[in-house]
């Protein structure tokens, strides 16, 4: 497959988060929402992520696909 046939990843937006620990994580998260917020974003259309031992060695491409794609399934389950 070439790349001009590959499927590019979500411009939604996906923050990775790596060395943040428990309330100091909650925090970045909080702020960057409300910032997103105030900036006119939808601030639940972020999704987050944390770096784990398995996705440090994904390609960024992977990583926003999966993140994505979690996202999406979270927060329909979310609406039912």
């Amino acid at each position: 497959m070439s790349n001009s046939e590959r499927p590019g990843v979500s411009p939604d937006p996906v923050v990775f988060l790596h060395g943040f620990k428990d309330d100091a994580l909650m925090a970045a998260v909080r702020a960057i929402k409300a910032a997103a917020a105030e900036a006119g974003m939808d601030s639940e259309n972020i999704a987050f992520t944390t770096s784990t031992p398995v996705n440090l060695e994904w390609k960024m491409k992977a990583l926003i696909r999966e993140v994505r794609k979690e996202h999406s399934h979270f927060r329909k389950a979310a609406e039912e």
